[in-house]
């Protein structure tokens, strides 16, 4: 195993904790949106924007666990009929093509973040580069997974695959 591969393992171990966090916090605020709106008659007006921008930290962080644990979609069955050889440059080519996606993901995420970074959200009033900078910090995640995917794949044998 090599240290990126246990970097990639470390890195997504903490990801998935923090999933759990993310997840149960917006729950219990989603859960609590709803008690005060019906029951209490009263509205937690910061409540879903909140629970929107939790939502939007999940879904990048669960999708670099997903890439992570190879949870994406995939057509396996064309994949499983290729002969071994040509299977190796399948995987390389997704892994490359899937890592030039990574990399656009932090340029053009830090840029728009940047570009964003003086705007407030209205209900919070936080830094929107702080909503948004979860762009980039995924796609380095996805970037470093990536890697270590590809080199698993070039040291493999074209019949392990």
């Amino acid at each position: 195993m090599t240290a990126l591969h246990q970097f990639s393992t470390w890195i997504n171990q903490r990801i998935e904790y923090l999933l759990f966090g993310l997840g149960f916090s917006m729950a219990i605020l989603v859960a609590v949106q709803v008690f005060f709106r019906y029951v209490l008659n009263q509205s937690l007006f910061w409540s879903e924007e909140l629970a929107r921008y939790l939502l939007v930290w999940l879904t990048f962080l669960g999708a670099s666990c997903a890439y992570y644990r190879h949870a994406h979609p995939g057509v396996g069955i064309l994949y499983n009929r290729m002969p071994p050889a040509l299977r190796k440059a399948c995987a390389l080519v997704i892994h490359l093509a899937s890592m030039g996606l990574f990399v656009v993901m932090v340029v053009y995420g830090y840029q728009f973040a940047h570009f964003v970074r003086l705007q407030t959200t209205p209900a919070l009033q936080l830094p929107k580069w702080l909503v948004l900078g979860i762009i980039p910090v995924s796609g380095l995640v996805l970037l470093i997974h990536g890697t270590s995917f590809l080199i698993d794949t070039l040291k493999r044998s074209s019949h392990d695959l």
